[in-house]
């Protein structure tokens, strides 16, 4: 129960960027654009791998759940944010927010699982070509992808324990969505049980698909150098360089976020910084393998040139 000088918080208010006011036509400006280039490029992805044959591969379908993971985590965040610019603060009940947090955990953290399958893939591809087919059988790849997303969907009901807490008094949140750090930070109960659960949680979502992601490329890169060719080499690492890339933004930006302080002052940095995973990386992730990958470029190519030919025959 809250004291007698306080009362029941039932709505956060979120304040975005304030600071910026006087910009903030330019931000929407930017962030919508930013919004449509990341929804266009990852649909892209997602309908070119579904309706072309020959990019029905596990590497391929991985990709494709990636792009999903990618619009899903973008719309939970992104239209929130382009009404607080316009607003400057928007009322958002504890409820709607808890339930934000909980599918910005699922949709961010699901992507780890996801790029350490693409990992082994990999692994499998490089190091051991022959066994590939065999291995990689479609309902082993559904079996990966589908775990993937209810382990994610499992680990993250910590978020449920949020609902037991009383918010009381303040309920500012110097933020652009329902971040975890503010949201217990207001809160007036005892969140030391959650943080250690949180803290538990994030070493086997974080760490364990890194260090898997680490040994499978330690190995690739070993079993790379022991091809004889330079042709041989150059095509083996062709096939993993725009997995490594996406490894890289996608771990680069999470460590960037996680390895900054937890005081009250460092939040707003962490405002902007969570603006690297929510609008940077998946933006990039089409462009890295639409740049990358002349399967897709050609299959995308084709897409183009079928379209001009309809519409020039309408």
């Amino acid at each position: 129960m809250c004291e007698d000088n306080q009362t029941e918080v039932t709505v956060f208010l979120l304040h975005g960027f304030q600071d910026l006011y006087k910009y903030k036509f330019l931000l929407f400006i930017i962030f919508l654009f930013s919004y449509i280039v990341v929804l266009n490029g990852n649909f892209i992805l997602i309908v070119l791998v579904s309706t072309s044959d020959h990019l029905k591969i596990p590497m391929f379908i991985f990709l494709k759940h990636l792009a999903v993971a990618d619009v899903l985590l973008t719309t939970t965040i992104m239209p929130m944010m382009l009404d607080i610019i316009l607003r400057d603060v928007k009322e958002v009940s504890v409820t709607i927010c808890i339930i934000q947090l909980y599918l910005f955990f699922n949709f961010g953290f699901v992507q780890g699982f996801l790029i350490a399958v693409m990992s082994y893939d990999r692994y499998l591809a490089i190091c051991h070509p022959m066994r590939y087919n065999s291995i990689m059988m479609p309902h082993v790849c559904l079996k990966m992808i589908v775990g993937s997303w209810l382990l994610v969907f499992i680990v993250s009901s910590e978020i449920i324990m949020v609902w037991q807490f009383q918010f009381c008094g303040l309920n500012y949140i110097d933020h652009f969505f329902c971040d975890f750090g503010p949201i217990v930070q207001l809160s007036t109960s005892d969140t030391s049980m959650l943080l250690l659960v949180d803290f538990v949680i994030s070493i086997l979502i974080f760490f364990i698909p890194f260090f898997l992601i680490l040994i499978t490329y330690i190995i690739i890169f070993f079993a790379i150098l022991n091809i004889s060719s330079n042709s041989g080499r150059k095509k083996a690492f062709s096939t993993c360089s725009s997995h490594l890339i996406t490894v890289c933004a996608y771990y680069g930006t999470l460590i960037t976020v996680s390895m900054a302080p937890t005081d009250k002052s460092s939040f707003k940095t962490n405002k902007f910084r969570s603006l690297l995973y929510i609008v940077v990386t998946p933006m990039m992730n089409p462009i890295i393998y639409s740049l990358r990958n002349h399967e897709i470029r050609r299959t995308l190519q084709k897409m183009i040139v079928k379209i001009q030919i309809q519409l020039k025959t309408k």
